[in-house]
């Protein structure tokens, strides 16, 4: 019996995607849930597979077409082989239908899908491993390790893959237990959340309780169409755009829209975002298939033109591009890996919204070193200037709370946080990374020693969670290991202060009547001046110094 399979719902607000390449050809022969075609979306690339088995009728797409959800992409003749779902063709929008017990379960939506029910059984066959969802804005990931290869035998929630997202490197669990059939993947391989990774050979007691397959949500609401032309009367009205925080409207700064210009190919959330942010979507290079303009490149473009980077700001003044190094030398291009291009973002958003000051100072920490020497360390750990400075922080940030804080530019209101969760910047081989130390005033200088310690050594393995790099209240970075008399370190937004710590020397000092050589630490503090004074901000940085001057009085704080 001939079928038709129409494109699926792709995820919340995405009505159509374009075809990268076309896996399957007339006269095939296709597996329920095989792959049949890689379409791109404004969110990542995703491969499209198919809920039926049987042969290749007719393919009705090619590489570049735009396809929208609910077009026929291919017909195929079932030969009386079970299908993984039936397309309701009278219906207006094609839904899927949740799997039963003679068929594999279809895969989790590509992108911004809800959290994803229990199923109710899994029949013994073949069933296929799709990418869950990482975390909240994690779309996709780099493969690192392949840990399983066909023939393996595998456990329920054993992990499967390595992958390196724009967070941290995770190990990638699979719900089923069985015989591994084949690997999708290999290391270096970008994967999108819902790509097939694995198909497992379950067997008929895989339970319930050890699967976490999913079934596909409901129906997606129509939203705008592509081309909506928004009244003059409608444009630079308030939106909370959903990424970091909000950017102020580049009026002034970027040359408005004319009349005569045409739209550039965009999705409408990409189209409300640049609205909402004044900015000229004819001015900004996309990056997507056929120069479709994505999110990032609208982000980009914002930040480029607030830091004078901009192809073109105000007054239509040109930005030169860069010139073509390789006339002058020989030269190497490397792409980002996925923690520096989040380091490099991250940065560039502090950088263009915090309003920094940097403050310097210097706290004599002769006792305090001759006392660390004497007693920290330990068969367990070795309590480092850090874990002092820890406590030093808390005790300063009970003192001045607005330290403590963060402001919400949407409210005008300035939120303090009734916790101490502080960031430890950690050097590693990958990037910089920032575990976050949870509850420092509820926890003694051992303690912090050792915890401080085993999230240094997950930063430098890549095995830290998203979750262990969120939550911060504070930052503490510390270069003393390194050398230098002074830096300004980068508020780590939405934090709102920073402390850095520089290499210790000796230096001759007035000490009780008489010269002596001491201990001085330069130390130094940036913050949000939106938030905090000058005079506000020399006083903590006072207090932090005098704590670490006295060993006894941060002893009062643990």
């Amino acid at each position: 019996m001939a079928i038709e399979f129409k494109l699926p719902e792709l995820g919340e607000g995405i009505e159509a995607g374009d075809v990268v390449n076309v896996l399957v050809k007339p006269g095939d022969v296709i597996e329920a849930e095989q792959s049949v075609l890689e379409l791109e979306t404004d969110k990542a690339v995703v491969e499209i597979p198919s809920p039926h088995a049987g042969v290749i009728e007719t393919v009705n797409v090619k590489s570049g077409d735009k396809v929208a959800v609910g077009a026929v992409v291919l017909t195929l003749n079932d030969n009386g082989a079970p299908a993984a779902g039936k397309a309701k063709t009278e219906t207006k929008k094609q839904t899927i239908p949740p799997p039963s017990a003679t068929q594999p379960a279809p895969p989790p939506e590509p992108v911004e899908s809800t959290p994803l029910p229990t199923a109710q059984k899994i029949a013994s066959g073949p069933i296929g491993f799709n990418l869950p969802e990482l975390g909240e804005g994690i779309e996709a990931g780099d493969v690192v390790n392949v840990l399983v290869k066909p023939g393996d035998t595998i456990e329920a929630d054993q992990s499967v893959i390595e992958l390196e997202t724009d967070k941290a490197v995770v190990e990638v669990p699979c719900p089923y237990s069985g015989q591994v059939l084949d690997v999708a993947v290999k290391s270096g391989d970008k994967v999108a959340v819902g790509a097939r990774l694995l198909t497992v050979q379950t067997g008929a007691e895989s339970s319930a309780t050890k699967s976490k397959a999913s079934k596909p949500g409901p129906p997606i609401k129509p939203v705008e169409s592509q081309r909506e032309i928004v009244p003059q009367a409608q444009q630079g009205r308030t939106h909370k755009v959903p990424y970091n925080h909000d950017l102020p409207k580049m009026q002034g700064m970027i040359k408005p829209s004319s009349d005569n210009d045409v739209p550039p190919p965009a999705v409408p959330s990409v189209r409300k975002m640049a609205r909402d942010l004044g900015v000229n979507l004819n001015q900004v290079q996309g990056s997507g298939a056929e120069g479709r303009i994505r999110r990032d490149d609208v982000k980009t473009f914002v930040h480029g033109a607030m830091s004078g980077q901009g192809r073109r700001l105000g007054a239509g003044v040109e930005i030169p591009l860069l010139p073509d190094f390789s006339q002058w030398g020989p030269v190497e291009r490397k792409p980002l890996t996925g923690i520096r291009k989040a380091i490099a973002r991250n940065m560039s958003v502090s950088w263009a919204l915090v309003p920094h000051v940097t403050q310097f100072d210097e706290t004599d920490i002769t006792e305090m070193e001759a006392a660390r020497r004497k007693y920290g360390v330990t068969d367990q750990v070795k309590i480092t200037i850090t874990v002092l400075a820890l406590k030093a922080v808390v005790a300063a940030l009970k003192q001045f709370p607005q330290f403590n804080a963060s402001l919400d530019p949407e409210t005008h209101e300035l939120i303090y946080k009734m916790y101490y969760h502080i960031g430890i910047a950690v050097d590693t081989p990958h990037g910089l990374m920032v575990p976050v130390i949870r509850d420092v005033d509820q926890k003694n200088i051992h303690q912090l020693a050792v915890e401080l310690n085993e999230a240094a050594l997950k930063a430098r393995d890549r095995k830290l969670s998203p979750d262990e790099m969120k939550g911060g209240t504070f930052t503490i970075t510390n270069l003393g290991g390194i050398g230098g008399t002074a830096f300004t370190p980068i508020v780590n937004y939405p934090e709102v202060a920073i402390l850095g710590l520089c290499r210790a020397k000796k230096q001759q000092q007035w000490n009780n009547g008489e010269v002596e050589d001491r201990l001085i630490m330069p130390v130094c503090l940036s913050y949000d001046h939106r938030v905090i004074d000058g005079a506000d901000g020399a006083r903590f940085l006072r207090m932090i110094a005098a704590s670490l001057c006295d060993p006894f009085q941060l002893l009062l704080e643990t």
